[in-house]
């Protein structure tokens, strides 16, 4: 299968950022066909037309066949961004730097830089300790030394020893001694370590010509006439020779010298503090042995073993097996080809072996030490793998040769029955070959069967099982471009599986291939190398480093920049290059001067406007690579500015997918520079002001964001923001103090300048969040201030410094701008203020408007109160660098009202005022505290007014009490502190776990979720079925809870597979009860704020791990996963429903519609919003159309986009998010009365045009839309008291309850059916009114929840049966 192809299948719908439901049924596209219907559902005149898959099909007479319930398939809220995002998740997820990753590399690479041959043969004279048996071992490096004089073959032999140890080190410098004297081993030895200086020492020993080595590890050498034997202490060899260095010692009793050499490490390790020697050592046989005497072996079986291995083990081979009778053994010199040529017999029998011992090797030994030899040095890996195969041959002679350090055993491993097949088909090829010179070379299978072999483990192995011994012949592999390919996709294949695998590749040697392939131009390759260093670098960004230095990134560049590629593995490019950059600033110039910003901007940019636009992982890594090749690189920031960056990504701004609406805001976040030299007090360069200009736009997109609706992009924008804050310090300090200075008679006028910032399309416009109050009441919202005069302000709202209103009537405090300044209409207070806050420069350049700074300020106050408590944290951090300290306010209420504030103290005034900036309902207040002004440090800030900040200490941020002790510092540059408590950005670490993750398989729970989901579905439907026959007389009370709610139940909920109820309080208290068994499950706090009030509890994803939402009165909504384990619950989401519109007050009303995965909220205000939870985002608001405000909303179970709205005038709308006007329906069924509609609810069943309305005049109103607007039936439940209405979704049955201690039942029909009256309580108290009634989804089971003593009940029918 091409990888294309394999890629594209696997990969295809991978993306972290896609919206679809992680449901296997039905597909998106399904899910689409509800949601997308617009054509045929426009209302007609008597309301929406009836749609035959909607309501059934009709029989002849016109009666409606009963439908088989359509249950919901959305499914929202379930991405892996739901599974959390702070600080530490998001470092846990990005790519190390330290951990797994500093294994792999080798510590430092060696280099063996000179060899010493010392070779003590004295031919044609034995000694004396040796019996030689006849015939006996003769050939010394493949010669004979008989067959020619002594002093000739003697140096035959070293010559030959020398070329064969250069064939395994050709560059190092050879030294040989033969048959030499003690000072001519000493000159060798102290002349090999000067010339190799701290690089490694081989000394190569054969003494077949001296005694064995004594007991105390002397070895022998010669006197000069050749008369004695002259011992060698090992101690005066090391000491010449020094480290690093490795010692081969080929004679009997070879393991004496070990012996001694380790006593000597002992000794010297324990007498000095110096680290133990890098000295390695291979000797032929233990202390006791004596070398192999057979006339089948060479006299150096172990230097033949070490330095000739392919034709030792051939001949070694050829005796035992069962070619040997057949072929000539003089044949195995005559192998054709080169040992480095692959495609020749003797070039792959190399490989093969190569492949073989290092395959062995890693398999047996441990880490640490197949690192040190094998991956370290060159020559010392070679010498180790031949080794291998000297302890094979030697061992069946018995003989064992020894290291130090240790190896295990391995001559028994069974990969050398894979090297005896190899050989075997080589010899058997061999008489041919050499017969016919020309015959055509047949590769051998050995690399085609053990990829075929990590194919199968592939299949079934994992990271409990044991790893895959071909790892190292995969490598091997990856030299062969006929099996390239192939090993490149399997390989590609393990990386999947996890960090884990990652490293094991790693501690292969897999980097330095996969480095050097990316200078091959093979575009069958690119695919997967992509694929292989996105997992290698989600492991490890070290890698930057080298890809950096070979010119790697310039690769991955092409390949972003190439459009035949499929764009999730263009996607992988971009986090190759966003690693690249990460913190790295030689890659960042690297990148940006190959282009990659242009790059970048271009594939964000839809060729066709008409479009659909890119694939979202691809957005989001384009910008998450921009982004981090701006941050901290002003170089860059500025070209970005320059190529139009602010402007192409914020058009992301509005994408579906959150991931890449945080990475668009994380992009546009790095584009400021926190050090700005321009708002510093820098030079005054007119590049500066195109850039600070350029930032305040930034600043403008990104405010118009603050309220998104998913806390993943109100995280990135608050961290983003706190970084202006940081680069505009002090301007921002300016403008929060002049706020703060006190005012004599005061109440202020004027809006200047709000024509730029109050915008219709900006969701934080002043008339948004602003609260209408005539009184400086506790109330007030934040507050901005703008500085400018409407006759010292041009059109773009800039303050003219020629202006002598700017210049001199107000400055420092004085009476023109007290006496000028009064109270607006609006609530907003604004103080003008120009030259005075150090807004306007005494020279001529523009000059920001500042109005940017006000609502940057007042903008960060509502992030400040963010429902989500890590957003909630940061805006508190911006505000505190500009000045606005937290306090944490005593038991006094300021502003209690009117008239009576402007006549108190000035000192009050100033407080009541810091405390209008943060809500005073919130509990904490901001005050600005102005300390000693700092010295001047720059001549054009003569005369201006500096403030320092009130910072947060690091440490304190985390304090309990949240108040921060002052800490002056100059308002110049961003200090230590200021850059410490900078919050950190998460979205990037958190993108890159989705790398590390597996991405060519599915995830294994996939069919636990769609079997558990097939359950609940049939469960609900046989309950539903059953619910529809059902008598529905609720006369059975099954449960009785206390909830012991100070302020009674609110809210409760009963969930549809489980005997749970959740209820809730005005205390936004949340509790939890298993009503079977009467036993608490689980208590926990909706926030800590203290400003609290319920609206309503919802379940989202009821027939999946259903999520619980909680709805405040003030529009804030949370959901809750896990919220029935015992301290379980998490914090999935939450943002503010009504968005800024602090008109909603503190009766905001929403209801869930999961068809659609649509959230409608609306309160006291004009608007309703409807927010698609899918994507997290605004996605409609619909203007109510009337003069009051929403008591009530219902979403249709039928119609995906349909919802009813009851209001306070009494009239009811039924609204179609799906059709052009929206409103398709409108009644006043309550009239002649004008109490609020109470509550309102599409009929039960499946008939999209049936609804009821409850008002709080006590009727209840039964309505079909397609005929008049008056109602068909009316039932006069409660005289003047109706509190709550029910309407379940199945069984024909609505339930209503009043302030009177009753609820009634009816039909559809208006019977009522059951009356349930409650009962003095034991202490004759009377219950108090019903607050809430719900019905179970599926069942004929109805809660209800009751004011003053906070009881919860349950009833059923008589037949009900606990579980």
């Amino acid at each position: 299968m091409a990888l294309g192809d394999l890629m594209a299948s696997r990969l295809v719908h991978s993306s972290s950022s896609s919206s679809s439901s992680s449901l296997p049924t039905p597909s998106l596209a399904a899910v689409n066909h509800q949601t997308d219907r617009v054509d045929g559902e426009l209302p007609v005149a008597n309301g929406p037309e009836l749609r035959r898959e909607d309501a059934g099909e009709e029989d002849e007479e016109g009666k409606a066949v009963a439908l088989v319930p359509c249950l919901p398939q959305v499914v929202v809220l379930c991405e892996q961004r739901h599974e959390g995002f702070d600080e530490a998740v998001a470092a846990a997820a990005g790519p190390s730097t330290s951990g797994l990753v500093s294994k792999w590399r080798p510590k430092d690479r060696m280099k063996t830089g000179c060899v010493a041959l010392v070779l003590c043969l004295n031919i044609s004279v034995d000694p004396p300790d040796v019996i030689k048996i006849s015939p006996c071992a003769r050939m010394e490096c493949w010669i004979d030394p008989f067959s020619m004089p002594p002093p000739k073959a003697l140096e035959t032999i070293g010559k030959t020893l020398h070329s064969q140890y250069e064939r395994w080190q050709p560059k190092a410098r050879y030294k040989l001694q033969l048959d030499p004297t003690v000072e001519e081993v000493k000159k060798l030895c102290n002349t090999c370590r000067k010339y190799a200086r701290s690089e490694r020492v081989l000394f190569h020993y054969n003494g077949h010509g001296v005694p064995k080595p004594t007991a105390n590890g002397e070895i022998w050498v010669f006197n000069k006439s050749y008369t004695q034997y002259i011992p060698l202490p090992i101690t005066d060899l090391d000491s010449w020779l020094k480290t690093p260095s490795i010692y081969v010692f080929d004679c009997s009793a070879a393991g004496m010298i070990v012996k001694a050499f380790l006593e000597r490490l002992d000794w010297s390790s324990s007498s000095s503090a110096s680290s133990v020697k890098d000295c390695i050592l291979l000797a032929a046989c233990e202390a006791h042995q004596t070398l192999p005497q057979s006339a089948e072996y060479p006299a150096d079986v172990f230097t033949a073993c070490l330095t000739t291995p392919i034709k030792m083990a051939l001949h070694w081979f050829c005796k035992r097996s069962l070619l040997s009778g057949a072929l000539d053994h003089s044949l195995i010199d005559q192998i054709p080809g080169r040992q480095n040529d692959r495609k020749t017999l003797l070039g792959e029998l190399n490989w093969i072996f190569t492949a073989i011992t290092d395959t062995i090797a890693w398999n047996v030994l441990p880490h640490e030490l197949f690192q040190r030899l094998f991956r370290q040095d060159l020559l010392v890996a070679s010498l180790f793998r031949n080794f291998l195969l000297a302890e094979r041959i030697m061992r069946s002679a018995n003989c064992s040769p020894i290291t130090y350090p240790l190896l295990p055993p391995t001559h028994q491993h069974h990969m050398w029955d894979a090297w005896d097949m190899a050989a075997e088909i080589c010899l058997s090829k061999l008489p041919h070959l050499i017969a016919d010179p020309n015959a055509e070379f047949q590769p051998s299978p050995f690399f085609t069967e053990q990829l075929t072999a990590f194919e199968v483990w592939l299949d079934h192995g994992s990271e409990d099982k044991k790893p895959p011994e071909q790892l190292p012949i995969v490598l091997q592999v990856l030299l062969s471009q006929s099996h390239r390919f192939r090993a490149l996709v399997l390989l590609g294949r393990f990386l999947d599986m996890g960090p884990w695998a990652v490293d094991l590749a790693l501690s292969v040697g897999i980097f330095p291939y996969v480095l050097k392939l990316l200078q091959t131009s093979a575009m069958e390759l690119r695919q997967i190398l992509v694929f292989i260093w996105t997992k290698i670098l989600s492991l490890d960004k070290s890698c930057q480093v080298d890809l950096v230095k070979d010119g790697g990134h310039a690769y991955f560049i092409r390949f972003l920049d190439s459009l035949d590629a499929y764009p999730e593995q263009r996607a992988m490019a971009a986090f190759v290059l966003a690693v690249i950059v990460d913190g790295h600033r030689r890659g960042q110039e690297a990148c940006m001067s190959a282009g990659l910003i242009d790059v970048c901007l271009r594939h964000l940019q839809p060729e066709n406007p008409h479009d659909a636009q890119t694939e979202p992982l691809l957005l989001q890594w384009l910008c998450l690579c921009l982004g981090k090749l701006w941050e901290d690189f002003p170089e860059a920031q500025l070209l970005g500015l320059q190529s139009n960056a602010p402007e192409i990504v914020t058009c992301l701004l509005s994408e579906p997918q959150p991931e890449v609406r945080a990475s668009a805001v994380f992009a546009l976040g790095n584009l400021l520079d926190i050090g700005s030299p321009s708002v510093n007090g820098g030079d005054d360069d007119s590049d500066d002001d195109e850039k600070v200009r350029a930032e305040i736009n930034v600043v403008r997109s990104l405010l118009q964001v603050t309220s998104d609706g998913s806390p993943l992009v109100r995280a990135e924008v608050s961290v983003a923001l706190t970084r202006f804050a940081l680069g505009h310090n002090k301007h921002l300090k300016s403008v929060a103090a002049e706020y703060w200075r006190p005012q004599t008679n005061s109440l202020l006028k004027s809006l200047p300048s709000l024509a730029n910032i109050n915008n219709p399309s900006n969701v934080y416009s002043p008339s948004n969040f602003l609260q209408s109050s005539s009184g400086l009441s506790s109330h007030i919202g934040p507050v901005l201030r703008v500085g400018s005069d409407t006759s010292a302000t041009g059109r773009d709202g800039r303050i003219s410094t020629s202006s002598p209103i700017a210049t001199n009537s107000i400055m420092h405090g004085s009476p023109q701008s007290d006496d000028s300044s009064q109270h607006s209409d609006s609530g907003i207070l604004l103080r003008e203020n120009a030259s005075n806050g150090g807004l306007s420069y005494t020279r001529s350049r523009p000059i920001i408007d500042s109005g940017i700074y006000s609502l940057f300020i007042s903008t960060m106050c509502s992030v400040a109160k963010d429902p989500y408590p890590r957003i909630a944290n940061i805006g508190r951090r911006a505000l505190s660098l500009v000045g606005v300290e937290q306090v944490v306010m005593r038991n006094t209420r300021f502003g209690s009202g009117g008239a009576g504030e402007t006549s108190a103290p000035s000192s009050n005034i100033g407080m009541a005022r810091s405390s209008s900036w943060f809500d005073m309902n919130s509990g904490i207040s901001m005050a600005f505290r102005t300390p000693p002004v700092s010295p001047p440090q720059h001549d054009y800030l003569t005369g201006l007014r500096r403030v320092c900040s009130m910072e947060f200490r690091p440490h304190l941020l985390n304090s309990p009490d949240g108040l921060a002790d002052p800490l002056l510092s100059s308002a110049a540059a961003p200090s230590t502190s200021e850059l410490n408590i900078l919050p950190q950005s998460t979205i990037y670490n958190w993108s890159c776990g989705h790398f590390s993750r597996p991405l060519l398989t599915g995830s294994d729970d996939n069919g636990e979720v769609s079997a558990r989901r097939e359950e609940r579905e049939r469960t609900a439907l046989d309950c539903i079925a059953k619910c529809q026959r059902s008598s529905c007389k609720m006369t059975s009370q099954i449960a009785s809870w206390d909830t012991k709610f100070e302020l009674g139940t609110k809210s409760a909920l009963l969930l549809p597979f489980s005997p749970i109820v959740v209820a809730a309080d005005e205390n936004e208290q949340i509790r939890v009860w298993n009503y079977d068994d009467a036993l608490p499950v689980n208590t926990f706090e909706n926030h800590k704020l203290s400003d609290r009030g319920l609206s309503k509890l919802l379940l989202i994803n009821e027939l999946d791990e259903s999520l619980l939402l909680v709805g405040s009165s003030d529009g804030n909504v949370r959901i809750w996963r896990n919220y029935t384990q015992k301290g379980g619950q998490k914090l999935v989401t939450a943002f503010s429903s009504v968005q800024g519109h602090r008109a909603a007050g503190r009766s905001v009303v929403i209801d869930w519609q999961q068809q659609s995965g649509y959230l409608y909220a609306s309160g006291d205000m004009s608007s309703i919003l409807v927010w698609d939870l899918d994507k997290e985002q605004l996605l409609n608001t619909i203007p109510s159309s009337a003069d009051s405000g929403i008591s009530a909303l219902s979403a249709s179970q039928v119609r995906p986009g349909q919802f009813a709205a009851g209001f306070i005038d009494a009239s009811v709308r039924i609204f179609d998010v799906r059709t052009p006007d929206r409103l398709v329906y409108m009644a006043r069924p309550h009239a002649p009365r004008t109490e609020k509609v109470v509550g309102i609810g599409f009929q039960p069943g499946f008939d999209p045009y049936k609804i009821v309305s409850a008002s709080q005049a006590g009727d209840i109103q039964f309505l079909d839309v397609r005929r008049a607007a008056e109602p068909y039936l009316t039932i006069e439940a409660h005289r003047g008291s109706l509190t709550a209405l029910a309407v379940h979704r199945h069984a024909p049955v609505i339930a209503s309850g009043s302030a009177k201690q009753m609820i009634k039942v009816f039909s559809l029909e208006g019977e009522q059916l059951t009356i349930i009256r409650y009962q003095p309580s034991f202490m004759g108290q009377r219950i108090g009114s019903v607050n809430c009634l719900s019905f179970h989804p599926y069942k004929s089971l109805l809660a209800a929840g009751a004011g003053d003593n906070a009881l919860v009940s349950i009833y059923a029918e008589d037949n009900y049966q606990v579980r």
